[in-house]
């Protein structure tokens, strides 16, 4: 029995695939702080008005002239 407490602390303990845990905690993170300021509106109108840009050129009957600057 104490043999497999031992096991089991042992198991525990080790570090194998604690990189890959704190690059996704890591990715979280940036993704949630992105997210954050994305509904913030921090960058709202900067985006607002990249995207209304970026719908005035795609056009299937080529008749809406693309906006400069895109």
């Amino acid at each position: 029995m104490l043999n497999l407490v031992t096991w089991i602390l042992a198991r525990l303990h080790r570090e194998d695939g604690q990189d890959l845990i704190e690059y996704a905690a890591l990715g979280g993170l940036i993704a949630a702080a992105l997210a954050a300021v994305l509904t913030a509106g921090l960058l709202s109108g900067a985006l607002n008005s990249l995207f209304t840009n970026m719908s005035a050129c795609v056009d299937f009957d080529g008749t809406t002239p693309c906006l400069g600057g895109i």
